[in-house]
């Protein structure tokens, strides 16, 4: 098939991206509808997704109920999406040099770092809720480039692009603190069934195996030893990435790897995400008020959320460019780069998910802390929206973008994001 400007990956990936992100919005705006048109439309809600409908996978868990299978399994399969895409960045990506990482890698570690600091600054001297200190820490890029989606082409390429990486990269980070400070209760045989087939997909890779089939079962396995293992079950999912083939382009990206993103992409944009956010942002406000809003534990996520990711992006960009780190995005004006920052305070998939596992024995703190977690990723939906859509244009916008447009359809020295065929 020929390359074409308009089926190019990075377009392509860039809408299903918006158009997911847009119909996650849909999905968490039905589920507080659902939660709050009234008490028993709610409990049926919350029937639905906490009745027992399976078996016992792990004493941990317990009877498994829709809820469960949707954070426990469907998110398995989001996570190895973002293994991949982490890996392919990496290997063959926008990722693939130290040039390339510095900016993003920078920006994205303070922009968590800066959030994790204000929520504990917060909830000091509340024992208990110091647990929640990542919960601010994560940008969703599917819900993020939705919003910038909806600016059209007043977002310069450069700023979708960064806003991007800085997410696959925040996603790494999000995806360590899962593995390391929300895992308790190891056991050692799970876990060392895990490493041995983990070893089996290193050997499958290394001799050259490339059946797609042979690695999805893999995967399976390598997410129930996960799962008895008492290390989150999703873990398995970038685990898994990591030993997925990938040879390097140019050339049609055709490797195991690719063909497998390319497979899951529409799946978890439209589907996955989606019933996640459907399942886990039903949040019924009755009685809410702004004494509820402004206790510790939803004050500290929305505070690090808003002003946390904001401060720390934004700051760092400007800091690395300030210091001849970095330069500034091409195409972007500062109040644009700033107006990105807003964005990436959306938190709302990877925060609701890391808010279940801060407290896990406490339904009313996991409420609470979902209040934080919408209240800071609408604000900076709204916020940087409007700063987005007011800021002026840069002088050479259209050159620019006419410019882009150019490279990706001729296709000189584009990562493979770019490369990929429709």
């Amino acid at each position: 098939m020929k390359r074409t400007g308009a089926n190019s990956a990075l377009r392509e990936f860039l809408t299903s991206e918006a158009a997911g992100g847009v119909l996650l919005i849909v999905a968490a705006a039905l589920a507080m509808i659902v939660a709050n048109v009234s008490p028993d439309v709610y409990h049926l809600y919350h029937d639905l997704l906490h009745d027992q409908i399976g078996p016992v996978l792990s004493d941990k868990l317990g009877p498994m109920t829709a809820h469960l299978w949707i954070n426990d399994g469907l998110m398995a399969i989001f996570f190895l999406l973002v293994g991949l895409e982490i890996k392919r960045e990496f290997v063959d990506g926008r990722l693939s040099t130290w040039e390339r990482r510095r900016l993003p890698v920078i920006a994205a570690a303070v922009g968590m770092l800066v959030p994790a600091c204000i929520f504990l600054f917060v909830a000091r001297g509340h024992s208990g809720l110091e647990n929640g200190w990542a919960i601010p820490a994560a940008t969703d890029i599917a819900f993020a480039i939705g919003v910038l989606a909806l600016l059209g082409s007043r977002a310069p390429t450069s700023l979708k692009l960064f806003l991007t990486t800085v997410a696959i990269v925040d996603d790494m980070g999000a995806v360590a603190i899962i593995a390391i400070a929300y895992t308790g209760g190891i056991k050692s045989i799970a876990l060392l069934v895990a490493v041995l087939i983990l070893g089996l997909m290193y050997f499958l890779n290394k001799t050259g195996v490339k059946s797609l089939a042979v690695y999805i079962l893999c995967f399976a396995a390598l997410w129930y030893a996960v799962l008895l293992s008492g290390v989150h079950a999703t873990v398995a999912g970038v685990l898994a990435a990591m030993m997925i083939p990938i040879r390097k382009t140019p050339g049609a990206p055709d490797s195991p790897l690719h063909i497998l993103e390319h497979r899951l992409h529409p799946w978890s944009a439209y589907l996955i995400v989606p019933l996640f956010g459907f399942a886990n942002a039903g949040v019924r406000l009755e009685g809410m008020g702004m004494e509820q809003l402004l206790t510790p534990l939803p004050l500290g996520i929305a505070a690090g959320l808003f002003l946390g990711k904001q401060l720390g992006i934004f700051g760092s960009i400007w800091l690395c460019v300030k210091f001849g780190l970095a330069s500034q995005l091409r195409g972007a004006t500062w109040l644009q780069i700033y107006g990105v920052a807003l964005l990436c305070g959306i938190g709302f998939t990877m925060s609701l998910f890391i808010g279940a596992l801060a407290f896990p024995h406490d339904p009313a703190l996991v409420e609470e802390a979902k209040i934080g977690v919408l209240t800071g990723s609408i604000l900076s939906a709204l916020v940087g929206f409007t700063v987005l859509r007011l800021a002026p244009l840069h002088p050479r916008h259209r050159q620019i973008e006419r410019n882009e447009d150019a490279k990706i359809t001729i296709g000189g020295n584009m990562s493979s994001m770019e490369k990929q065929l429709a």
